[in-house]
């Protein structure tokens, strides 16, 4: 027999909106893998949208209303859903970068998690807190995995040039994490320009943000305050913080000049020799 999770309906507007999906399924004496033929979904889909695993589309909620009879309800509560915060399980940021197709990502002060060195990784984290600091490494470098797939993410990031000058860990570690930063200059799949700090007021004054975009599902908009991650596929925020990375990446320099002014701060800053080749950490 299959394990049917139960769903609490008032724990979010994504939970109703998979037991409502269900309770008019059942009503109407279908399977899943039935329904699914019937609106050209997969029975697989029906069942992470009725446990809320995943985010139901326009498309998806006029097909199954239509099927179902429901008087337009799941369409009616779509906007409901996008708008309202994610539930727990999206708000582990590795679920969202293990299935985005497309990840542009915005960041200031700090070379992104996706980017770091174990060294680099090992000074952040253990800033104040030195409590499992290994196994925490271990599982922010595991979420790099995601480059190592058959398809792996295109990657945009935008990191200020504050990041390059921040010292964390040592002229050693710096020296590694530029580098790493480098090493992805023939890699198509990652992409990275710096913000000079020349620019002025920008676009991101707000805060740094990562916008993950996906196959056939709604892209999601994460920032994180402290010790919290914030997820929503609200459309406005979505729509507001595409313009504003649009905006970042013509104000950034582009991916050459980044790599020279990456450069330019080993050498400067961190006594990398002039000439000299980076260490490919990838």
């Amino acid at each position: 027999m299959v394990h049917i999770n139960v769903l609490d309906p008032s724990a979010s507007p994504l939970d109703y909106y998979g037991y409502e999906l269900r309770r008019y399924r059942e009503a109407s004496g279908l399977t899943q893998k039935q329904l699914g033929a019937i609106i050209a979904y997969t029975g697989s889909l029906i069942g992470q949208i009725e446990t809320a695993r995943k985010l139901p589309t326009a498309d998806f909620s006029e097909r199954a209303d239509a099927a179902l009879g429901t008087g337009g309800l799941l369409s009616r509560l779509l906007p409901l859903v996008l708008r309202s915060p994610l539930p727990a399980w999206f708000q582990q940021v590795a679920e969202l970068e293990s299935r985005a197709v497309e990840i542009c990502m915005f960041h200031t002060n700090l070379v992104h998690g996706l980017l770091q060195t174990d060294k680099y990784a090992r000074a952040v984290l253990g800033t104040l807190d030195q409590s499992n600091l290994d196994d925490r490494v271990a599982v922010r470098l595991a979420r790099q995995r995601i480059f190592d797939k058959g398809q792996p993410p295109v990657l945009w990031a935008i990191i200020g040039e504050a990041a390059l000058r921040q010292e964390i860990g040592g002229d050693e570690v710096m020296r590694g994490q530029l580098a790493r930063l480098l090493s992805f200059q023939n890699n198509p799949n990652v992409n990275i320009q710096v913000l000079p700090f020349g620019v002025g007021a920008h676009a991101g004054l707000q805060g740094s943000f990562d916008l993950f975009r996906f196959t056939g599902d709604p892209a999601i908009v994460y920032t994180e305050g402290y010790g919290v991650g914030h997820p929503t596929a609200n459309p406005d925020t979505v729509r507001d913080c595409s313009l504003r990375y649009d905006h970042l990446q013509a104000a950034a320099l582009s991916i050459p000049d980044s790599a020279k002014l990456i450069r330019h701060a080993m050498e400067e800053r961190y006594g990398e020799q002039p000439g000299s080749e980076p260490r490919s950490l990838a």
